[in-house]
């Protein structure tokens, strides 16, 4: 059969729809292919493509996105898509966009799809299985986001040796952004894949494994089950530990920490309509977690350090304006304050929490977000260099100071697409798993650099926030209305550079900045100083990028 004859089987007929002057330069439309898939339509420099109309991640519209040079980036979250494959580029998520053929003919824009594609909106790209003549093995070390993104990596650019996923948990990796917000869920419902899918792709999955220790010398990896594996290269993301302060009655049952799924499930299944719930920490898990439990608890107490919560993150008129609402949804905000005893009853469960002040607060649960510690301890003598805090500098190829490991997520301390010149330790969902898509592909011969904004989202009380940038400011100029939660926040340095944007109900504007950092473009005070049209800027998004020397 002729290539031309194999197409003709694989791809529908034409299907024609819009006309050709039905888009402008750098523009796109979600239009129907037929009655069960639309497509996302998009012409750029007078050349019409399509690809998907929904975000593989969690579905969101995708024309709703920002457009950017030779790629789209989701509205909510931030994950990005090539407009020539569909693949993604960005994260977070795990699957590419479905991408059409297109040709314009009399006037008409003509589509058609792959039959498999029909009525999908995600994409597995292509997997190659295990060569038993490619005596390689390489190891992926942690269960998290970022290991399950880095074995299908491996796979999609050609690796064909002995692949090991070691897996401390014994589930299969899961969505753990969810675990805070939704913590009821079963694990089927979180998982990315199920266990055929590994199977089926030669990926050996070693769960409840944690690893003991690194020796590089001899590219050795010993694992808790007692194996000790020889490795030609391997990716290290374990990620961080929920940390309890050393409070005194720390230990008491129902004190608890929000981590992993199982920590969830310990927590769903402590309450009852009567509990008492105390969160020690105004941070997103505290906060997150605060929102979960309001409806289905007697009470939900949030005790924070400072006069507002997330103020480091948000500084204080959003942190204000999130105080006022879980005010308003009946969590009991206790800021300016801490935990100084736990006090438990004659069954060693905790009934009190004794604040700074001298007050004390009735508890059955007591949930500690309070921070982490990064899980790399095992690494401690293996020549690879570790900072004070635990993470691990990294190239911009996600290279260790060892050759062949390879480092990424929580605990990598790596460069940032962006205004900051040094290397920053960020634990962001997002960038665990662009890490390690770029650790494969340079682990697999290619040279790929690291070049991803931060992007980081939350969900409260049914409200969106979205966060891209990085860096210290000295200035948040807030355009729209704090009040009714339909803002945008621009974070500005002390040479009137913007660093970050934040927003609220202003979709696509954070996606937007995200897309200009990553074009190496910078926005200004200046640019913002408008406040009929503070967002005129997004038509730099269209401008050629600046030329590199």
């Amino acid at each position: 059969m002729s290539p031309s004859n194999v197409e003709d089987v694989e791809y529908t007929a034409p299907v024609a729809v819009c006309k050709t002057t039905d888009l402008a330069d750098n523009e796109m439309k979600q239009l129907e292919f037929d009655e069960d898939t639309n497509i996302l339509l998009v012409k750029q420099n007078g050349r019409f493509q399509a690809v998907g109309a929904k975000c593989t991640h969690y579905g969101a519209p995708m024309h709703t996105g920002a457009l950017g040079q030779g790629r789209v980036r989701c509205p909510w979250h931030g994950a990005c898509f090539n407009l020539e494959t569909g693949d993604i580029e960005d994260f977070p998520g795990l699957d590419s966009l479905p991408c059409y053929k297109v040709d314009v003919s009399d006037g008409q824009v003509l589509v058609r799809a792959k039959h498999s594609d029909l009525a999908k909106n995600k994409r597995f790209k292509n997997m190659v299985k295990r060569d038993p003549t490619d005596e390689r093995c390489f190891i992926v070390v942690g269960g998290g986001p970022s290991g399950a993104v880095c074995v299908e990596a491996l796979r999609q650019e050609g690796y064909t040796g002995r692949l090991i996923f070691v897996c401390r948990e014994d589930v299969l990796p899961y969505d753990r952004v969810k675990v805070s917000k939704a913590m009821g869920l079963k694990i089927e419902a979180l998982q990315f894949r199920d266990e055929q899918f590994y199977k089926d792709h030669d990926i050996e999955l070693w769960l409840g494994v944690s690893a003991d220790q690194l020796v590089t010398a001899s590219k050795e990896l010993h694992c808790s089950n007692g194996y000790v594996v020889k490795y030609d290269k391997i990716y290290i993301a374990t990620g961080c530990s929920a940390f309890k302060p050393p409070i005194p009655g720390a230990d008491l049952q129902n004190v608890m920490t929000v981590r992993d799924f199982a920590d969830g499930q310990k927590i769903v299944a402590s309450i009852t309509p009567e509990t008492r719930v105390v969160c020690l920490g105004s941070s997103f898990i505290a906060l997150e977690a605060a929102a979960f439990l309001v409806s289905k608890t007697a009470s939900v107490t949030v005790v924070g350090r400072e006069n507002v919560p997330l103020k480091a993150a948000f500084g204080e008129q959003i942190g204000a304006r999130m105080l006022k609402l879980f005010e308003d949804n009946k969590v009991h905000m206790q800021m300016e304050s801490g935990i100084t005893e736990i006090i438990g009853n004659d069954d060693g469960k905790v009934v009190e929490v004794q604040l700074t002040d001298g007050s004390r607060l009735p508890c059955d649960l007591l949930i500690m977000g309070t921070g982490s510690t990064l899980n790399t301890q095992f690494m401690a003598k293996s020549g690879v260099r570790l900072n004070k805090n635990g993470s691990v500098d990294v190239t911009d190829f996600m290279e260790s100071n060892v050759p062949d490991v390879y480092v990424g997520g929580d605990i990598a301390n790596a460069h940032i697409y962006g205004l900051s010149q040094s290397r920053v330790n960020i634990g962001h969902y997002q960038l665990a798993q662009y890490h390690a898509r770029i650790a494969a592909i340079n682990m697999c011969g290619s040279v790929k650099k690291a070049e991803s904004v931060p992007f980081f989202f939350t969900m409260v009380f049914g409200k969106g926030i979205r966060y891209a940038g990085h860096g210290a400011y000295t200035d948040v100029v807030i355009d729209g209305s704090l009040e009714d939660l339909s803002f945008i926040a621009y974070f500005i340095n002390h040479a009137d550079t913007v660093t970050a944007v934040a927003s609220c109900g202003r979709d696509p504007i954070v996606a937007q900045f995200a897309e200009l950092l990553s074009q190496g473009k910078c926005l200004g005070r200046n640019h913002i100083a408008n406040p009929e049209n503070r967002q005129a800027w997004t038509s730099m998004l269209k401008e050629p990028l600046p030329k590199v020397r």
